[in-house]
């Protein structure tokens, strides 16, 4: 019970905990293989049958007792997040309904022979920055739906590939805020699952454009990432951190950060659009494959936004190791 505890705190599935079991009944049979071939002959085969029948029998057991409790933490893990999931879709429902109502109401005044050219442009800001949201929610919807695919069919890209790729889909965004986008030229060459490590870090690089600075000269967002030995029963792992020298967050809101539906800066920086739902899903995500989620707020900076993926391949320690 302890060992699938301790699985399901990593991301695992029931299928590798299988192959673990597979893997320590050959082990035992082969060490019992050896054991046969040095019994004395006055010693009856049966015997030594019945041996392994009652290992055979102990080694289900616990099999058993690991998967069962494995699959328990998982069916209440799975109850927690259709309970979210509900959450989720009224809260998008809402915020879907209320730009399409807003783009539809524009659109009619643009109709209008009274408008002049000042409301004109006035009524397609509104249409533009409702149509932005709409891309910005549709966007968070198809990152969510390809991270719930099975893990062993999950696309996996090495790390740099990933990070450029997130990179290139905000290039316009930071260059409209004049924010220097960089990334750290000794990124651990590992593969991750594509679609997890892109949903985290278009939110944490977009939302450090968002709140980048305007009073600073130079205005910068840094991507970077090491291995490390968690202090967490997860072991070693990966860790990418999004670093910024924008407005930071107020020490008194800094708990709340990933909580969903929450906007630190939502009564301070107006022109910055959310439905403060980014951050909870990067947690939710991470988590759902063993890895976490969190803020950094070091002197010096904004803030730092990090999120962490166990690695447990040995292609990864490898790569660690050449870092």
């Amino acid at each position: 019970m302890e060992l699938g505890a301790l699985r399901h705190a990593q991301g695992f599935d029931v299928y590798e905990i299988l192959k673990e079991y597979e893997m320590l009944g050959q082990i035992i049979f082969d060490f019992l293989a050896e054991c046969a071939d040095e019994l004395p002959e006055e010693i009856p085969r049966k015997h030594f049958l019945a041996c392994w029948e009652r290992i055979s029998q102990a080694i289900e057991l616990i099999r058993q007792a690991t998967v069962s409790h494995f699959l328990r933490l998982s069916a209440a893990q799975i109850n927690e997040r259709e309970n979210r999931l509900r959450k989720f879709n009224r809260t998008v429902a809402h915020e879907l309904k209320n730009n399409v109502n807003a783009i539809a109401n524009a659109s009619e005044i643009l109709a209008e022979a009274w408008a002049d050219d000042i409301q004109r442009r006035e009524i397609e800001t509104i249409i533009a920055k409702n149509a932005d949201g709409l891309v910005r929610v549709l966007s968070n919807l198809e990152s969510l739906g390809r991270t719930q695919a099975d893990s062993r069919h999950c696309r996996n890209v090495l790390l740099p590939e990933v990070a450029n790729e997130a990179v290139s889909e905000l290039r316009e965004a930071a260059k409209a805020r004049d924010v220097d986008v960089r990334i750290a030229d000794n990124l651990p060459t590992i593969e991750v699952d594509a679609a997890t490590v892109e949903l985290c870090l278009m939110n944490y690089v977009s939302n450090a454009i968002k709140y980048s600075d305007g009073t600073k000269g130079e205005r910068w967002v840094a991507i970077e990432a090491v291995f490390e030995e968690a202090d967490t029963v997860k072991g070693r792992e990966v860790v990418i951190r999004v670093t910024d020298n924008g407005i930071g967050v107020p020490a008194e809101k800094r708990e709340q950060l990933f909580q969903e539906y929450y906007r630190a800066h939502g009564d301070t920086v107006t022109c910055a659009d959310g439905s403060g739902l980014g951050l909870s899903i990067v947690r939710e995500t991470v988590e759902s494959i063993g890895g976490r989620a969190w803020a950094e707020f070091p002197e010096g900076v904004g803030s730092v936004f990090a999120f962490s993926l166990p690695s447990r391949r040995r292609e990864d320690i490898v790569a660690g190791k050449d870092q």
